[in-house]
């Protein structure tokens, strides 16, 4: 071995010197966003963990007192009531949201003249922001001058409803309509999800169609047989996506009740309850406990989810 091999280290177990060059390289390119992760992800990480278990308010330093926050939320109404709503909101969309999406994608799935453009159309609200869009909602719910009410009276159905003795629902301002009101406008952004399950329907075997023909299999006995199981598996991607991002339901319910979750509390979910907490009441240890809790409860429920897939997530080839 050479001088310059041993200067090097070759054939040791130290790193060379254009291996240690490299990984200073690396490191340097890799630097921002290592700092972000530590400062903006793993601290706040660390750090509310830490905060759960203490009296913070944000302004002074924390108090230790244990299980004291965790024990708090056990008698919580308010919070029983933003869980009872969130969960009302996650089996209301969730559910009625992949069933919309699916049938969807089926029809954008077509073989027609101008069919992308549909596709581009019913993908475009999932980038309008979502502040912009749940303006665009206040106004179309707003009972006086909204545009489903409008297209209601154009219709004609106030007229039936007062035959009956009803009116037009308030909407927003109604506390039996306000959370449906919620689970409607949420169907407004299943664009994402048809755009995934258009891809799992470009994955289903031709085959298996073929198949089903010689068999005589209707459109309707196609869909059930060869279709729906075929793209379980990215239903299961689907259900999980849409479960996690329901118990994170806030921007739309801040943005349209002003942050107050009215009326009466009806639409006042778990996470712009956490946020009261943190922001309004300064309650930053309360808040961080609430956080871990939703941590919890979104991580039982998507195991639940993974554990029963088995029985019905069916994968080609199996």
């Amino acid at each position: 071995m050479g001088p310059r091999a041993a200067q090097d280290g070759v054939g040791g177990g130290a790193m060379t010197r254009t291996e240690r060059r490299n990984l200073r390289n690396g490191l340097l390119f890799a630097s921002p966003y290592i700092f972000g992760f530590l400062v903006f992800t793993l601290y706040p990480f660390a750090a509310s963990v830490y905060y759960s278990f203490c009296n913070f308010n944000a302004i002074d330093p924390p108090v230790w007192t244990g299980l004291d926050n965790y024990k708090q939320m056990l008698g919580d109404a308010t919070l029983r009531t933003s869980l009872f709503n969130t969960l009302y909101f996650t089996v209301g969309s969730v559910p009625l949201g992949i069933v919309f999406a699916i049938l969807l994608a089926v029809l954008l799935n077509q073989k027609l003249r101008g069919i992308s453009v549909y596709r581009t159309v019913f993908f475009l609200p999932t980038i309008v922001p979502l502040v912009a869009s749940a303006v665009l909602w206040l106004w179309v719910l707003n009972p006086e001058s909204g545009l489903l009410n409008g297209i209601l009276r154009a219709m004609n159905v106030d007229g039936a409803l007062a035959a009956v003795g009803l009116s037009l629902p308030n909407w927003l301002s109604d506390e039996h309509w306000a959370m449906p009101s919620l689970i409607l406008m949420s169907f407004w952004s299943v664009g994402g999800a048809v755009v995934i399950f258009l891809a799992g329907l470009a994955d289903v075997p031709q085959s298996l169609y073929e198949v089903a023909d010689i068999d005589g299999a209707g459109p309707l006995r196609k869909f059930w047989n060869v279709t729906l199981p075929m793209i379980t598996p990215t239903i299961l991607f689907n259900l999980v996506m849409g479960l996690i991002g329901a118990f994170q339901y806030f921007t739309q319910v801040y943005v349209m009740t002003a942050g107050t979750g009215g009326p009466a509390n009806k639409t006042l979910v778990y996470a712009l309850y956490l946020y009261q907490m943190a922001f309004k009441y300064l309650n930053m240890g309360y808040a961080s406990a609430m956080g871990w809790m939703l941590f919890v409860l979104v991580l039982i429920c998507t195991l639940g989810v993974l554990y029963t897939s088995k029985r019905w997530v069916h994968y080609y080839g199996d």
